[in-house]
């Protein structure tokens, strides 16, 4: 007897080969965007990414470690990208407005930005509410941070990008356009959502990202900016043929520090030295564009 898969049922399959052509902006067929990821966090409880594991609470070495980020690592790669003119989305735990939105406020004083809901804090899994709890933390955080910014963010990262059964209808409900979370595709993908609905999934990296590859594989930092510089130059030639996205996901208290820094401001001043050829940008600028156009509504 044949066994049927589950399935999530947010999207059919379609193999990137088959699909509609199209162009980002100004002809480019490579959209590049820094997702930058700022977290505050519990002291003494709740998760948090660790360089040092084994320790009993209050874990200062692991909290200040990740603290560093915020307070010197951050500032070090507003600096970098500055230098290289480099928009970059914001991705941002709800509590940082109470702990440090000065931070915030200078890189959207500074550089094109845009703010990325992340949840109220990373201490804590999104997927571990129930319905009414999940629905109470995306509408704290959305709320929280357009009150302390003035901004209304459009796209989502959860928290461990530990969704629910039904994390997207929920963020559809809540006003948001797209989320982050999923890492199955190279182009946006359209996302059944409840009652009817559809919420955009925008490619965001797990392996070009700073924390699966460096904190959970403990891959080499020269490594790291090296597969950045190895995926560009790969999908820079794969996107002759297809559009596609390449995301770049980093965190302040891994690559923000010195050494860290050092290598990757090497893989992004090789990204940026073709800034003609590709389209620089934010993921809420792709999402934009992608579901303005015919074949983004068709494509899923």
């Amino acid at each position: 007897m044949s066994r049927t898969i589950r399935s999530h049922g947010r999207y059919r399959y379609s193999a990137i080969v088959d699909r509609p052509d199209f162009d980002w902006p100004d002809g480019r067929r490579l959209a590049v965007y820094i997702g930058l990821n700022l977290e505050h966090f519990d002291f003494g409880q709740g998760y948090g990414a660790v360089l040092a594991g084994g320790r009993r609470e209050p874990d200062v070495l692991n909290y200040a470690w990740r603290d560093y980020g915020n307070r010197v690592g951050a500032w070090r790669l507003l600096e970098l990208f500055e230098s290289l003119k480099l928009p970059v989305g914001l991705i941002v735990n709800s509590a940082i407005a109470d702990y440090c939105p000065e931070l915030v406020t200078a890189y959207r004083a500074r550089l094109d930005t845009e703010l990325i809901a992340h949840g109220r804090t990373n201490s804590e899994s999104q997927n571990e509410f129930d319905e009414a709890g999940e629905a109470a933390l995306i509408a704290e955080s959305r709320d929280r941070l357009t009150a302390a910014f003035g901004e209304t963010p459009q796209g989502w990262l959860g928290p461990w990008i530990a969704q629910s059964e039904i994390t997207p209808d929920l963020l559809a409900e809540a006003g948001f356009g797209y989320h982050l979370d999923w890492c199955h595709d190279d182009q946006p993908t359209w996302m059944a959502t409840r009652d009817g609905g559809r919420i955009l999934s925008v490619p965001y990296p797990q392996e070009i990202n700073d924390i699966p590859s460096i904190v959970a594989h403990h891959i080499d930092y020269r490594e790291f900016a090296a597969r950045i510089v190895d995926q560009f130059d790969e999908m820079h030639e794969q996107s002759r043929a297809q559009p596609l996205v390449m995301g770049i996901a980093l965190h302040p208290y891994i690559v923000g520090q010195p050494f860290r820094l050092r290598a990757l401001r090497r893989a992004l001043t090789h990204v940026a030295s073709v800034r003609d050829d590709i389209w620089l940008t934010t993921p809420g600028a792709i999402a934009r564009h992608f579901a303005r156009m015919k074949q983004g509504a068709r494509s899923c």
